[in-house]
C-alpha cells in the first residue's frame, strides 16, 4: 500500500536548467493525492532556506485544492459568495471598483497560492504614484493614501477568507505596510455659520426637527434616517442606535446593521433634543421618527435629506458642505466645549478614542495648547515666578 504523504513533507532536486527545486506536501485532494507547493533557488543552500520557510508556513495546515485559481478569479468568487452576504450593497459596489481598477490590472493572473507580500507591497507603491484612473490637475496620477488603504482593507478581507477556505496557508496582506491615512481638517460650520444655519431651519417646520437632531447628536445620515420610535426612551431621554437606512437602486430602501460593531450604541440626548422628540412623538402616526414629507408612512429618504441640506445652505448663504460635515460640526464643537475623546467616541460610534483624536487633530491641537497654558498657570502659581 502506498504511504500517504504527510503535510509538510518535502523533497529537493536539481533541474536541467541548473536551478534547484523543492516541493512540499501542503494538503490532499478529494481522491487522496497530495497537493504540492514548489520553491526554486539558484543554489542548494538558498533552496534549503526557502524550503524550510515554506515547510514552517504549511505546518499543521491542510490545504484544499485551489485548482490553479488566480487572484482575479478568487476576488470574483469572494465578492459573489462571501462578501455579498455580509456587507452592504454600497460597500460591495466600492469593492468591485477596487478589484477592477486597482488590483486586477496588475495581479489578476497571479496564482492565488503564489501571491506574496512583496507582490502586494509593489502594487500599493505603484498605486500611490500612478494609480489614479483619471489624471487630476493637482494630484496627477497619484492615488490618495486613504484610497490605497481602503484597497488594502478589501484585499486583506478577501485573503483572510481564502485562508479560512484552506486555499492558502497564510494571509500575505498581514505582512504588508499599508499607507497611513492623512487626516485633513474637516469642513464644518463655525459658530457664526452654525447660528445662521439654525436661523434658516427654524423657518422650515418640515425639516427643522431632523436637522436639529442631527446637529445635536452627530449621527451618520443612514442612522438618523433609520430611527424608529422604539429606539427613543422618552423617560430616560436616550436614543438606541441599532440600524442604518440605505436607498436601493431602482427605488425603495433597506435597513442594515450599523457601520461598525461600536456603531450599535445608546446615547444620552441633550435636554433640548429629548424634549423636541417627546413633543414630536405626541403627533406621531408612524414607526419612523423622521418620515418622508409626502409619504408619512415611509422613512425620510437619505437622498432627500442630502438635497434639502444643499437647499438650506444656499438659502443661508453658507459654504457648500456634505451631509457628513454636520457630523463633523457636532464632533468639533463637542471637543472644543470640553467633551473628552472617549465619551465622544462612544456617542459617534467610533471604534476607539484614538480614531476620534486622529480624525479631529485640528481641534485636539488647540485643546493641547489650552491645556498647556492652564497647567503652566497652575505651576506658576505653585512655584512662583
Amino acid at each position: 500500500m502506498t504511504r500517504k504523504r504527510a503535510n509538510g513533507e518535502g523533497s529537493i532536486r536539481k533541474r536541467k536548467d541548473g536551478r534547484w527545486e523543492g516541493r512540499i506536501v501542503a494538503g490532499h485532494k478529494d481522491n487522496g493525492k497530495p497537493i504540492f507547493r514548489y520553491v526554486l533557488a539558484p543554489t542548494q543552500k538558498e533552496l534549503l532556506a526557502k524550503l524550510h520557510q515554506s515547510m514552517e508556513l504549511h505546518r499543521d495546515v491542510e490545504l484544499a485544492d485551489s485548482g490553479g485559481m488566480t487572484l482575479g478569479e478568487w476576488l470574483d468568487r469572494w465578492l459573489t459568495e462571501y462578501a455579498a452576504s455580509r456587507l452592504r450593497e454600497s460597500t460591495i459596489t466600492g469593492y468591485r471598483c477596487y478589484a477592477e481598477h486597482y488590483i486586477k490590472p496588475d495581479l489578476s493572473k497571479k496564482k492565488l497560492t503564489a501571491l506574496t507580500a512583496t507582490d502586494i507591497q509593489k502594487l500599493y507603491t505603484y498605486l500611490q504614484k500612478h494609480g489614479r484612473i483619471r489624471k487630476d490637475e493637482r494630484m496627477g496620477r497619484q492615488l490618495a493614501g486613504s484610497t490605497v488603504r481602503r484597497v488594502h482593507t478589501m484585499l486583506h478581507r478577501a485573503l483572510k477568507d481564502a485562508v479560512a477556505a484552506r486555499l492558502i496557508p497564510h494571509n500575505p496582506a498581514d505582512d504588508v505596510t499599508a499607507p497611513k491615512v492623512s487626516y485633513k481638517p474637516k469642513k464644518i460650520l463655525n459658530d457664526t455659520q452654525l447660528d445662521r444655519f439654525m436661523e434658516v431651519i427654524n423657518g422650515d417646520p418640515v425639516w427643522h426637527d431632523f436637522f436639529y437632531t442631527e446637529l445635536t447628536t452627530g449621527l451618520r445620515r443612514g442612522e438618523i434616517c433609520g430611527l424608529q420610535w422604539r429606539d427613543f426612551d422618552a423617560d430616560a431621554g436616550t436614543l438606541q442606535i441599532c440600524r442604518t437606512l440605505h436607498t436601493k437602486r431602482g427605488g425603495g430602501y433597506t435597513t442594515g446593521e450599523t457601520k461598525t460593531g461600536k456603531g450599535r450604541r445608546k446615547i444620552l440626548l441633550p435636554a433640548s433634543t429629548a424634549e423636541l422628540l417627546r413633543k414630536r412623538k405626541l403627533a406621531a402616526h408612524s414607526e419612523w421618527i423622521f418620515m418622508q414629507p409626502l409619504r408619512p408612512g415611509q422613512p425620510v429618504d437619505p437622498g432627500a435629506a442630502y438635497r434639502r441640506l444643499k437647499q438650506l445652505l444656499e438659502e443661508a448663504g453658507l459654504p457648500d458642505i456634505s451631509f457628513h460635515a454636520l457630523r463633523h460640526t457636532f464632533a468639533t464643537h463637542a471637543l472644543s466645549s470640553g467633551v473628552d475623546a472617549k465619551t465622544l467616541a462612544g456617542i459617534l460610534g467610533h471604534t476607539n478614542a484614538a480614531f476620534t483624536l486622529n480624525t479631529y487633530t485640528h481641534v485636539t491641537g488647540d485643546m493641547q495648547r489650552q491645556a498647556a497654558a492652564v497647567v503652566g498657570n497652575i505651576m506658576q502659581d505653585l512655584i512662583g515666578g
